[in-house]
């Protein structure tokens, strides 16, 4: 496919013309001016297959790289690229591709051990198809991809970066000739979901794309990175070949206890011990190979566990990557959480690993599992493979890690798999939701987080994987005001309660302990979501159940009086109970009580058995339920219950490669149905006539705990059904977006310069203008630096009027008495100066206002502000200091729909005060949402917007006025989500 000047450039081919040597091109164009490198433009990415690749701007370094590549590439794909032969490059061409102004002229290469694997260019032209500078708007684009790398995603994933080049250059449209035959390139333009038009001229396909992102290209572009990010995880996770590296040839030490491990798991492929300190012919450890590097092996190595001290692992790196492996596990330690000298080791081990295409789960990771019987995969220190399950497990603590597998372990939860990442420098949280996103051996992740790197994508990967299967959080390190040591993160702003609101928003099941996320993840596992919050409470205790049905009171819950079957209940009386309670079509949910019997051996077994044999005579009766058990000083109980379960066969679970989601796909048109089936039954893949496996009833040793988890479960079931209509981004009137961005564009003009930190503080009269684009109208406030000054404002405003003090430190504090209302006569008002004056201060510290007075109502704050990390975030809460000192805030991302909106309002502790609390007249709540909507439509429209406060905002029986407006701009923060694909730089 070639380019513009390249038609242009006559019998001497590509480069033969425009812009080509130092004095200019034979167009007379001349020579490219020098900008700065763009060291912003340069990306990690995951292609499709889970390797990685670099994509960098191209520079005059690069010469001999480009010839060396240019040499690898087919002569078919040569002919592609120019629509004729063309064996090898000139010296004229090499210089032409290597020479770019960063402007007008830009090339980008992707990169595999610092050798090209694929090039993209574009040439600004103008109308004529001819080379041009600023401002033309279009460009010719040209790629040229290794036929070795063909097929694993490099085209889109330079598409997509030398898009977002072009558009901060000024390109608004790409144009690309392609020759007929050469279908892959034509696809990769057609799949990209720009807008776009195709014409046939001259025996070749003419294509124009136009670069504004729409609904469709993000949406293909996010299925992309879903698949690459899901495929690098599985690469990980269900290697062929694993090497450990540093396996001692005494027993005992990491590196010989990971190898251990491997083998006692019965890991289905073949593993290799590498310990540099080896001879060559020296034999085996452990019964496996071992050599003294990978290089040694001799045969490919999938996954390197790296278990050497740390100034030896970029040696190790290095020999991995020149042998093909995909991907390590770093367990070694003295890192980023041993200091500055430790953070630049960490970094400098990512770009070196990613050079080569890998990725690193680490370092001081403790390791990884897999459970499926064609992988049996344990990579990590853990003495003991743990069963096979549904749950995946994420943990950033080896410490945690520890102890939530020993805890599972005791309560019978099976794992699909596991990691612990350490540093997670590179593979994170948000790397393995894509991957159980759509694993169908997961049905319930498990996340232990002390940091979360990029919040913004995280609640998006967060909201599309609860839509299908739950995800429950702990956040470790929520009160250190930090990231814990070895953990990069970028920088927010916002507070640890609104990421968890946002979180909840996305429909995360956020807990607050370990202990809870594992009563969480066992109940979630083993039964099915609750349709509703009506709860039965049966057992052999009535005090039991007393305290259960105070405990479902506490959550939220709606419990029936508790049925007392009595002491002299029997195993049988359990079963017949339960049963009767799982038919009745008044609950939702069973919390089965029970105490031991005295001097009764062998119960435990029976009641285990009653209970499981009443669950699963239920399945044909009607819609599944939930059932916990709570039970006290009845050891061996839980057991039971699993391994009354257990003992049954279950499909046997295989690691293969998961189906991608259409990329037209919602989470809302993936939902599974309301009533969910038992974990196990929803595979595609699993006959109709096979029976699912038997559920696992969990057990807890107190019924604050048991209900704790039931009344998660049932609110994420009530998030589930709502996610199937998440409501609209209502169009209002009244919106004037063009003469907005154009105030916007002056006020920065004018003020602008050198605030890029600090911002622009618009004005009263700014702030009032911007605002009223929106249809949101601000009361006037005038000055009155004096009493004269006070009656003047009134007679002009007009009787009844408030007086306020605007100084800093008595701003918005009504309780302080620098506001004074219903002032109806100018002598009042006089006696109310100078009360304010006596009392407060001189004027000209006080700065007096006088606004007029409006009806009577709720006192809100509105605010929105926009996060780099987590994007634009809308808040709504009632004024006044006991709301502050409450933090009793809620919470929502914009763009808010009408549903966010309207639960935003209620969501707040103290919303009753909206709807008529104690007799009061309830007000206007549709006025308050639309106000709402249209402060998140002008935040979500202009970027510039970092910040908008509305204080307050009376909200009337009738109506809502807002009294106060601030409005903060500077220049569009960095996005985190929004721009190309690509990995975080820690």
């Amino acid at each position: 496919m070639r380019s513009a000047s390249e038609q242009a450039d006559g019998p001497d081919g590509p480069g033969g013309g425009a812009g080509g040597g130092p004095a200019g091109g034979a167009d007379g164009r001349p020579a490219p001016e020098e900008h700065a490198y763009p060291d912003h433009w340069e990306a990690d990415v995951v292609l499709r297959d889970g390797g990685t690749a670099r994509i960098r701007p191209i520079t005059a370094d690069d010469a001999d790289r480009l010839v060396s590549f240019y040499e690898q590439v087919s002569d078919e794909s040569k002919y592609y690229r120019f629509f004729a032969p063309y064996p090898r490059l000139s010296a004229k061409d090499v210089h032409r591709f290597t020479h770019h102004d960063f402007v007008d002229r830009v090339g980008l290469a992707a990169t595999v051990g610092g050798e090209f694997i694929a090039t993209v260019r574009y040439d600004r032209i103008n109308d004529l198809g001819r080379p041009a500078s600023f401002p033309a708007d279009e460009a010719e684009v040209a790629f040229l991809v290794q036929d070795a790398h063909q097929g694993r995603g490099v085209a889109s994933a330079l598409l997509e970066h030398i898009a977002a080049v072009a558009r901060e250059r000024g390109i608004r449209r790409f144009a690309a000739e392609v020759l007929p035959a050469n279908t892959k390139m034509i696809k990769v333009f057609t799949d990209a979901g720009y807008t776009q038009k195709r014409s046939f001229e001259d025996g070749s396909v003419r294509l124009h794309l136009d670069l504004e992102p729409t609904d469709r290209s993000l949406a293909v572009q996010r299925a992309r990175e879903q698949r690459a990010e899901a495929r690098s995880v599985q690469r990980l996770l269900a290697p062929a070949s694993v090497a450990v590296v540093g396996a001692g040839r005494a027993p005992g030490g990491v590196g010989r206890t990971v190898l251990r491990n491997l083998l006692d798991a019965g890991f289905k492929g073949r593993v290799y011990a590498v310990n540099p300190g080896l001879g060559d012919g020296e034999g085996e450890l452990d019964g496996v190979p071992a050599f003294p590097s990978v290089a040694a092996v001799g045969a490919p190595v999938d996954l390197a566990v790296v278990a050497v001290p740390a100034e030896r692992v970029p040696e190790v790196v290095a020999d991995c990557g020149e042998h093909g492996v995909r991907g390590l596990v770093v367990l070694s330690a003295g890192y980023a959480e041993s200091g500055t000298e430790g953070r630049a080791r960490q970094r400098a081990l990512v770009r070196q690993a990613r050079s080569y295409g890998m990725r690193i789960i680490g370092p001081n990771a403790f390791g990884i599992i897999d459970t499926a019987d064609d992988v049996r995969l344990n990579a990590s220190l853990a003495p003991e493979m743990p069963a096979a399950g549904r749950i995946g497990l994420f943990t950033q603590s080896a410490a945690i890690g520890v102890a939530l597998l020993a805890r599972l372990h005791r309560r019978g939860a099976g794992l699909s798999s596991f990691i612990s990442a350490g540093n997670r420098a590179d593979v994170s949280g948000n790397d393995v939701l894509q991957h159980w996103y759509d694993d169908p051996a997961t049905d319930v992740v498990l996340l232990y987080l002390e940091s979360i790197g990029n919040p913004r994508k995280f609640t998006r990967l967060a909201r599309r994987t609860a839509a299908v299967k739950p995800v429950v959080v702990v956040k470790g390190a929520r009160h250190s005001g930090s990231a814990p040591p070895g953990h990069r993160v970028p920088v927010t702003r916002v507070p640890h309660a609104t990421v968890d609101a946002l979180l909840r928003q996305a429909g995360v099941i956020r807990v607050d302990t370990v202990t809870e996320l594992v009563d969480a993840g066992v109940l979630l596992a083993g039964q099915p979501l609750p349709a509703g919050p009506r709860v039965a409470i049966l057992g052999n205790s009535e005090s039991l159940g007393l305290l259960a049905y105070d405990a479902c009171l506490t959550e939220g819950l709606r419990p029936q009086r508790p049925l007392d079957l009595t002491t002299a209940a029997t195993p049988a009386d359990f079963r017949d109970a339960l049963a009767a309670a799982l038919a009745d079509d008044t609950c939702d949910a069973v919390v089965v009580t029970t105490i031991p019997w005295v001097g009764i051996e062998g119960t435990t077994e029976v009641l285990a058995a009653s209970l499981r044999e009443a669950v699963a005579g239920s399945g044909a009766a009607g819609a599944a339920k939930p059932v916990v058990v709570v039970h006290v000083e009845m050891g061996g109980l839980a057991e039971a219950l699993s391994a009354a379960t257990s003992t049954r066969p279950t499909p046997s679970r295989t690691r293969r490669p998961a189906a991608p989601a259409p990329a037209s796909a919602t989470p809302e048109a993936q939902e599974p149905p309301e009533t969910q089936e038992a974990p196990g039954a929803q595979e595609a893949q699993e006959p109709p006539e096979q029976a699912a496996p038997a559920r696992n009833i969990p057990a807890y040793p107190a019924a604050e705990r048991a209900v704790r988890a039931l009344a998660e479960a049932v609110r994420y079931g009530q998030w589930r059904r709502q996610a199937a209509d998440p409501g609209r981004v209502p169009e209002y009137d009244g919106i004037d977006e063009s003469g907005a961005a154009a105030l916007i564009a002056r006020v920065l003009g004018e003020r602008g310069a050198g605030q890029e930190s600090r911002g622009v503080t618009l004005t009263t009269d700014e702030a009032g203008e911007l605002l009223g684009r929106y249809g949101i109208a601000v009361r006037p406030t005038l000055p009155a630096p004096g009493p004269d000054e006070a009656v003047a404002a009134a007679a002009r405003l007009g009787y009844p009027v408030a007086l306020k003090t605007t100084a800093p430190h008595l701003r918005h504090r009504p309780d302080l008495g620098g506001v004074r209302l219903d002032l109806a006569t100018e002598e009042q008002l006089r006696t109310a100066y100078a009360e304010l004056a006596e009392a407060l201060g001189k004027p000209e510290e006080l700065q007096p206002v006088v606004q007029a007075m409006v009806p009577r109502g709720v006192d809100t704050v509105v605010r929105a502000a926009i996060d780099p990390a987590v994007g634009a975030v809308l808040s709504f809460g009632l004024a006044g200091a006991a709301s502050e000192l409450l933090g009793d805030t809620a919470h929502r991302l914009v763009p808010a729909t009408d549903r966010d909106a309207a639960e935003l309002v209620r969501s707040i502790r103290t919303a009753p005060l909206l709807f008529g609390w104690r007799g009061s007249a309830p007000v206007d709540t549709p006025a308050l949402e639309e106000l709402l909507l249209r402060v998140s439509r002008l935040v979500d429209d202009h970027p510039e917007i970092v910040s908008v406060a509305l204080e307050p905002a009376v909200v009337a029986p009738s109506g809502v006025s807002v009294l106060g407006a601030a409005v903060r701009l500077a220049p569009p923060p960095p996005t985190t989500d929004l721009g190309p694909r690509r990995l975080p730089s820690y």
